[in-house]
């Protein structure tokens, strides 16, 4: 499978990026965005490209690509709805327009937020931008679309946050993320299992089109034990509901 990926300099498509470029299944990664990630991989093709409303003169690169991982999202602290709409919305549906005009049966995996609201009648003006977004893309094309709802995504693997306020609010966290995973298991995930979800989806579908945490867990650990099983080893380790047709460990 070809991936098309934005957002690889951000923590989620960082971390999305990882497992790519570590899966078996993954032959190619195309990833789009205003600077290299910084990774070297012989899988990996970058594309530094400025303008996210308009790929008329890179479209054509959008071609082998199988499906689209679509990981670029902005905070919405401090910002004005319209500025948030454009980043959020305009440019997810600027990605979806080009890769669809080129490649109609393409797959798009969208990285909403847990909260979103699709009937835009929500008080907070992300959930009502995102939710919109959501609508429309399953509105645009009749080519496979999930959407990703996350909520708390614990960094993994080494990924970190471009904002350092952040990765200090990680670091605080991660002693205490077993115990977040142990007994709140639905309303949090990785870096890594968001990752092998993405893969996961994208190539194989998934049980729902809305996915939040407990289902993003249960395919991320329906894609590790595929590829344990595959290397011979055992079901992995990590806990979080399971989804209809997915194992649990």
């Amino acid at each position: 499978m070809n991936v098309l990926l934005f957002g690889a300099t951000g923590m989620i498509g960082s971390g999305a990026l990882l497992e790519c470029l570590d899966h078996s299944d993954i032959a190619h990664v195309l990833a789009v965005g205003r600077r290299p990630s910084g990774t070297t991989h012989a899988k990996l093709e970058e594309l530094v490209h400025d303008d996210f409303l308009d790929y008329s003169s890179v479209v054509e690169r959008f071609q082998d690509c199988d499906a689209c991982l679509f990981c670029l999202g902005v905070s919405a602290a401090g910002m004005s709805e319209d500025d948030y709409r454009r980043i959020t919305r305009d440019f997810t549906l600027a990605a979806a327009d080009a890769l669809w005009s080129i490649r109609p049966d393409a797959t798009f995996c969208y990285i909403s937020a847990a909260g979103a609201d699709p009937e835009q009648k929500s008080r907070m003006m992300w959930a009502r931008v995102r939710g919109g977004l959501e609508k429309a893309l399953l509105e645009r094309s009749d080519a496979p679309t999930w959407i990703f709802r996350p909520g708390y995504v614990q960094p993994a693997k080494g990924v970190a946050s471009r904002t350092m306020l952040y990765n200090l609010a990680y670091a605080g966290a991660g002693p205490l993320f077993p115990l977040l995973d142990r007994f709140a298991a639905d309303h949090v995930t990785t870096t890594e299992r968001l990752g092998l979800a993405l893969i996961r989806a994208a190539r194989d579908g998934a049980p729902k089109t809305h996915l939040e945490n407990r289902d993003i867990n249960a395919l991320a650990r329906g894609e590790r034990s595929a590829i344990r099983g595959r290397a011979g080893l055992g079901a992995p380790r990590f806990r979080g509901s399971a989804a209809p047709g997915l194992a649990t460990s």
